[in-house]
């Protein structure tokens, strides 16, 4: 009977329906394939009857390519639908047509017809696949209807080729399969196939012969028939399973078979995976093989472990898809609700011999009686039960959950005697109940299960017994029992120390499995935000292999490929020396063929280091090596996951840090560019116009042969002189900028007037400011600023001249002090446009110019940004913020004032 875990449906059952009611609200398309197992069993036919039926019912159904290929038939059915005109291609000389996917978007049928899924686009189209075509379709919103051959499918692939000899290059990826709502398969047997080939139905009848001798002959059908029913059984399958789950229905429904072998740490284990591929194989099933792990895994010896990793490595290597289960105690349960979410219809078991020695059956009570139970439980499923004849299996001993660390035994024997002493004057007292002396005993064996585990426990329990009848049953001091009902309390008190030091055991060992999984989890989740933190590719390494070594208490490395292309040791832990050949050839192995190599594998298991793949998506990064300190351990399943998880979350960080650092690089690269464009500017515009302006001044003076007055030839000298001044700070600006940018600029502080520093300004800026008012506005206490005079006046002029170049002419340009604090703040005000809050931080950054306020493209962008730079040199801010009553812009600087003087003037 399911349990109530098992009748809930399952989370991704809910996940699924979501999504498919996600599409009926209007996102994807739906996709139907006609599926048949070659060309010419009517798969285009059968859609287009289907789409004729859905168009009489009223659905709007559009043809938007399908091929004929000289069939009267389907001609005749196709000239009965709304067809929508293809796509003109030329192509080499050829004139080809192809689905026009823009035009099929924006008709927006309801259902859209596309023949034959896995054709190659002609060259230029925008997609080199039609499948590809398809998918654009169905994210617009529009159902389509497709035909797809057997031979097309991406994973069949080289099965087809082995079968046919021929080797199809146009396929269509499982996933797209996996994407349908539906698949139709279209049968049709080989000899009406090969009929209707021969009266000309499929080829034209020159091809006719050519066909029959190669692809169509009677073999390659029916193999391509085969896995056309099987690739729409296993899609039935799946559909089936998932209806399962959504509806919590407790299987196995008889409908496809499916083998579960079971196996253990017993040596039976490797006679039951080979029965196991016996037994699908002749059946043709697809099979299982599935261990349980239970707390009580931890505890047993190496050996043991090693052999169900045994078992399970040959599972794989035999074609076997290997589980491995958790269960807390009850492992029989686990390995039902497993059977039935899988629909298994059998079950393969293993029974040990020798069940008829006395000891067996004195400890077949404290083991847990897999194989027994399971034939009591799984009366909906095929059991079969295997037993291995060899006589080293029979000579196994019996190893139960019973420990052989001997201080445990010790402790349980000191927990007896002071439970005694503890007892003694509780025995004495006649006002006190008999009860209480064995609710002593008893709390002394629950005391040791739960410190010591079950073997102890069950020692403590036979001796609290013997103790109890020893000390406080007539006759005393003697084992002898004279009164009845002293056996019956003797027995009693057996039995239930017997299950409280087992039920004890059994948390002790369930705590210790919980203490594990979270020391795991808790070093796994601090190795993850070590290596988030990393920014750089050996850190990460680093991580990684520290990681690996200390959680699995063995030696690491990590080898990546060097610029020769050769394997090389980038990190390890400890220090790892060179590798010997045996190793190396597994490494190697591993990164070529992106698969597991060395020790505990199937490919060079005598190298002591076991390498496994470091790659992220298809991109191989290297290896990573581990070899463990005890040499007999193997790679049991959790490790094996463990690794793995490491694995993968160090190749994505070393990819993510390699994208961080070619996106930096990208970065820098851009911002080169930004400069070089920028200085192209300057020279060929903001430098070029002042130089041109000069030159042309004195080449008129140079030239003046008397015809020029004074006042001219005055004129031009000022007009060369201003614009040599405009140049230089132009100069001045991009050697600032480049110093900047190194840390070279140090400024030479010293106590100086504000005033004198504007007044140099003032008159460098005479021409600039010709056209505004310069008001200044200073108070008369105002101290001295504690600056380098020459670079706080060209902060102030490229200030002055950037605010003259945006203000419209006859407007005034304010310049205004306060002191505030140890600072003075400096406001340089306009009337111009003003510049938008989204920008007020922006034209600090290099090479940024508004386009939207203060819009003008002159400049090369520098000035602000040298501006902050200047000040920052002092220790001071620069920030914009809006003009006097929101009109304009203000550029407000804060700058360090000098120390006022002492009594004695320093």
């Amino acid at each position: 009977m399911p349990t109530p875990h098992e009748e809930r449906p399952a989370p991704e059952a809910f996940l699924e329906e979501a999504r498919t009611e996600a599409r009926g609200r209007g996102a994807p398309g739906r996709l139907k394939i006609f599926l048949g197992a070659s060309p010419g069993v009517g798969k285009t036919f059968a859609m287009l009857e289907e789409a004729r039926a859905a168009q009489l019912a009223g659905l709007d159904v559009v043809v938007a390519l399908v091929e004929t290929h000289g069939r009267a038939e389907t001609a005749a059915l196709l000239r009965t639908l709304e067809q929508l005109p293809r796509r003109p291609v030329e192509y080499r000389g050829q004139a080809l047509s192809e689905l026009d996917l823009d035009a099929l978007i924006a008709r927006r049928p309801a259902l859209a017809l596309i023949d034959e899924l896995a054709h190659t686009n002609a060259p230029g189209s925008r997609h080199p696949k039609r499948w590809q075509d398809v998918l654009e379709v169905l994210d617009a919103g529009i159902d389509v209807t497709t035909t797809l051959n057997i031979q097309h499918i991406e994973s069949l692939n080289d099965i087809v080729s082995r079968i046919t000899g021929v080797r199809v290059t146009e396929t269509v990826p499982d996933h797209v399969l996996q994407r349908a709502d539906g698949i139709e398969l279209i049968d049709l047997p080989p000899d009406e196939l090969i009929k209707r080939l021969k009266d000309g139905k499929v080829y034209v009848p020159q091809q006719v012969g050519r066909a029959l001798e190669n692809f169509f002959s009677r073999g390659n059908l029916t193999a391509l028939r085969e896995l056309a029913l099987r690739t729409a059984a296993s899609r039935v399958d799946a559909e089936m399973l998932a209806y399962m789950r959504a509806n919590a229905v407790s299987g196995p429904w008889p409908t496809q078979e499916r083998l579960l072998v079971c196996v253990n740490e017993a040596p039976v284990a490797k006679a039951l995976v080979r029965a196991g591929r016996r037994m699908a194989d002749r059946a043709r099933l697809p099979w299982i093989v599935a261990t349980v792990v239970t707390p009580r895994h931890e505890t047993l010896p190496a050996e043991a472990r090693a052999a169900t990793l045994d078992a399970l490595r040959l599972a794989e290597t035999l074609g076997a898809e290997t589980v491995t289960l958790h269960a807390e105690s009850d492992a029989v349960a686990e390995l039902l609700r497993f059977a039935r979410s899988r629909n298994v219809s059998r079950l393969m078991i293993g029974r040990p011999r020798g069940h008829g020695t006395w000891w067996r059956k004195v400890a077949g009570p404290l083991r847990e009686p897999v194989a027994d139970r399971l034939l009591d439980a799984a009366t909906a499923f095929e059991i079969t039960v295997v037993t291995d004849p060899t006589p080293a299996y029979r000579r196994q001993t019996f190893r139960g959950p019973v420990t052989a660390d001997w201080r445990g035994y010790g402790a349980a024997a000191g927990a007896v005697a002071a439970a005694s002493l503890l007892a003694w004057p509780v025995g004495v007292w006649d006002a006190i109940p008999g009860g209480a002396v064995s609710a002593i005993y008893l709390t002394a064996v629950l005391v040791v299960g739960a410190k010591c585990g079950l073997g102890p426990s069950m020692a403590a329990a036979v001796l609290g017994s013997l103790a109890y009848n020893l000390l406080y049953t007539e006759p005393y001091y003697t084992l002898a029992v004279s009164n009845p009902e002293d056996i019956v309390s003797i027995l009693v008190f057996l039995v239930g120390a017997v299950f409280t030091g087992t039920l004890a055991g059994r948390l002790k060992a369930q705590v210790e499995s919980m203490r594990l999984a979270q020391r795991r989890t808790e070093t796994l989740y601090d190795f993850a935000r070590k290596i988030a933190s990393a920014g750089k590719a050996d850190d990460v390494l680093w991580a990684g292999a520290y990681h690996i070594a200390a959680t699995l208490d063995c030696q690491s490395l990590i080898l990546m490929p060097g610029p020769s292309g050769a394997l090389e040791q980038v990190q390890g832990h400890p220090t790892i020396e060179d590798l010997d050949a045996r190793a190396e050839g597994a490494a190697r192995w591993a990164f070529e063929r992106n698969d597991p190599a060395g020790a505990g594998t199937a490919t060079l298991p005598m190298s002591e280091w076991l390498f496994v793949p470091l790659a992220a998506g298809e991109t191989m990064l290297g290896v990573i090596g581990v070899r463990f300190r005890d040499r007999s351990r193997s790679l049991d399943p959790e490790t094996r996951r463990l690794l793995l998880a490491v694995e993968d979350q160090v190749a994505v960080a070393v990819e993510r840090v390699r994208l961080a650092e070619a996106l930096a690089d990208a970065r820098v690269s851009g911002e080169s560019e930004r400069l070089r464009g920028a200085l192209l500017n300057s020279v060929s515009h903001d430098l070029r116009t002042p130089l041109a302006t000069v030159i042309g001044a004195v080449s008129a003076l140079a030239e003046d042969s008397g015809a020029l007055s004074r006042e001219d030839r005055s004129e031009l000298a000022g007009t060369a002189l201003d614009e040599a001044r405009r140049l230089d700070r132009y100069v001045q600006n991009l050697l600032d900028m480049t110093r900047l940018g190194h840390g070279a600029l140090k400024p030479r502080r010293a106590p100086v007037e504000l005033a004198e520093i504007i007044g140099r300004v003032r008159a460098d800026l005479a021409r600039t400011l010709a056209f505004h008012r310069l008001d200044i506005a200073l108070p008369r206490d105002l101290p001295m600023l504690d600056v380098d005079p020459v670079l706080i006046g060209q902060a102030l002029t490229n200030l002055i001249e950037n605010a003259a170049k945006y203000a419209p002419a006859g407007t005034a340009i304010t310049l205004a002090a306060r002191v505030d604090g140890a600072e003075a703040e400096v406001r340089v005000s306009d009337e111009g446009p003003g510049i938008p809050p989204v920008d007020r931080e922006k034209v600090f950054d290099l090479f940024h110019r508004v386009t939207e306020g203060d819009g003008r493209p002159a400049g090369t962008g520098l000035g602000l940004a040298i501006v902050r730079g200047l000040v920052e040199a002092h220790g001071g801010t620069a920030r914009a913020i809006a003009g006097p009553n929101g009109r304009g812009a203000t550029i407000a600087l804060r700058l360090p004032l000098a120390a006022p003087p002492t009594d004695d003037g320093t």
